[in-house]
């Protein structure tokens, strides 16, 4: 018996056939709406059902009588792969459901849905549109790695951001390329480059190319690299500007994430009364759907906590649910920021005279 590994229009198409079915009729037979059997037809192997979809179709193969097998076989081996444009649509909504997947910090499904298009096709190939999907995959892609801690290297998010930057400069879209660039400056703090991340978060805080909340998070962003370098105060002053900008911009979310750097800025400083007060306004603001902001609160929350003897065992209990939320998601550079907190707080050993 003929099975398929991967179904594509060009399989549907066969399977319709050897069947004998109208697509109206093999729509009603799949339960699928008829547009979707009409994309399969127009598009062939250029297109993939999504995998409850494919499902379905292997059904309908296993229950198909030996003659139709026979049937369905032939018309496969009849009708050899050719070359075709990329479903536009079809990727354009995978991208979608990745953004939504990455999140949540579903990262092998969200992974599963970029690399179907990034691995079938080659940029070059490609008219405009499809180099733009292309490139939007290769961001994504990037995020995800950025997300993982796979930093540097092939497999890597400034490896991926890379390509999307050299893409989309070749395609004329620098809003695009100024978004990654931002992004390449993010793993650049990531890696511990903190002199030179701020310098590109300042040149694209005033960067045109970028709307007004990139500048306004390019902005905060020199305050985190300033406040990872020690230089507390003028942290602090940068990112109440950037505060303001979110709050004239309509921003909660980021007005709620700047509250929670500008916690920690206050935290370096050894100012706790007002680091308390600015972590509380985020964790009483901001978004906890996404395990990625919850671990980022929690951690954030537990090094101020930590950073004062009377409160330090409520800050280990809340470093603990950061880490295993952490842990859970496969956030491993929230994990290695985790364990750097835990190190700094160990008791130092006790030297014994002789």
């Amino acid at each position: 018996m003929v099975s398929v590994q991967q179904w594509t229009g060009r399989e549907a198409k066969a399977l319709r056939a050897a069947l004998r079915m109208s697509t109206r009729a093999f729509a009603e037979h799949l339960g699928v709406a008829l547009r979707t059997v009409a994309k399969w037809e127009k598009y062939g192997e250029a297109t993939q059902p999504r995998p409850d979809t494919q499902a379905i179709l292997d059904t309908a193969l296993v229950r198909a009588d030996a003659a139709a097998h026979g049937r369905f076989e032939q018309t496969l081996h009849n009708s050899p792969v050719k070359p075709g444009a990329p479903d536009h649509e079809a990727w354009t909504e995978d991208i979608d459901r990745a953004i939504v997947c990455l999140s949540h910090q579903r990262f092998t499904f969200a992974s599963d849905l970029l690399n179907r298009w990034l691995s079938r096709h080659e940029p070059r190939s490609l008219d405009d549109r499809g180099a733009y999907l292309y490139g939007r995959s290769l961001t994504l892609l990037g995020d995800l790695q950025r997300d993982q801690g796979a930093l540097l290297g092939p497999l890597s998010a400034r490896h991926s951001y890379a390509r999307a930057h050299g893409l989309f400069t070749e395609l004329a879209i620098p809003r695009r390329a100024a978004q990654v660039e931002l992004s390449l400056a993010v793993v650049t703090e990531m890696a511990g480059q903190l002199e030179a991340s701020a310098r590109q978060y300042e040149q694209l805080a005033a960067d045109e190319r970028l709307s007004h909340r990139d500048r306004a998070r390019a902005r905060l962003w020199v305050g985190t690299a300033l406040s990872k370098k020690g230089d507390n105060e003028y942290a602090t002053q940068v990112m109440q500007t950037a505060i303001r900008d979110f709050e004239d911009l309509g921003e909660p979310e980021d007005w709620s994430v700047a509250h929670q750097k500008l916690a920690l800025a206050h935290r370096g400083a050894g100012e706790l009364t007002q680091a308390l007060h600015f972590i509380g306004i985020a964790r009483s603001t901001g978004s906890v759907d996404s395990p990625m902001q919850h671990v980022r609160l929690d951690t954030a929350y537990s090094h101020i906590l930590l950073s004062d003897p009377a409160t330090r065992d409520d800050g280990l209990t809340v470093l603990d649910d950061a880490a295993r939320m952490a842990s859970q998601h496969g956030l491993s550079h929230q994990l290695r920021s985790i364990e750097g907190i835990r190190r700094s707080y160990d008791d130092p050993p006790v030297l014994m005279s002789r």
